[in-house]
């Protein structure tokens, strides 16, 4: 069964800046595409940015210009880069994995991390 950890969550500073690793265990094959969503109290789970084949990257609108998805297919692993961090930034962020042949066809998603942006 693949697994997806996250982590590097924590407090910061508005305009600081974090770096969320998420790993997958659990498949020898690699995972093509990968995605981070975030979700803050009292508010739906939204897309933060999604990354595909050949380092095609997509981004949320609120997060444009300030986070950066990449994706380590060797070790299963994709990063978020987050900058200039403001206090609405704060949420839980997840990862998540498309159904393909790594994941034996099912999505895939970790626990979250928390990532709080206080003053």
């Amino acid at each position: 069964q693949v697994q997806l950890a996250e982590s590097g969550g924590g407090l910061v500073q508005p305009g600081g800046s974090l770096t969320l690793s998420c790993a997958a265990s659990g498949t020898t094959f690699s995972i093509l595409a990968m995605g981070w969503y975030r979700q803050a109290p009292g508010k739906q789970r939204e897309l933060v940015a999604a990354i595909g084949s050949g380092g095609r990257a997509s981004y949320g609108d609120s997060v444009k210009g300030r986070f950066t998805i990449s994706l380590d297919n060797a070790k299963n692993t994709v990063y978020l880069q987050m900058n200039s961090l403001k206090p609405e930034d704060t949420a839980v962020y997840y990862c998540s994995a498309p159904p393909c042949i790594a994941t034996r066809g099912i999505e895939v998603w970790g626990q979250g991390t928390l990532v709080t942006v206080y003053s």
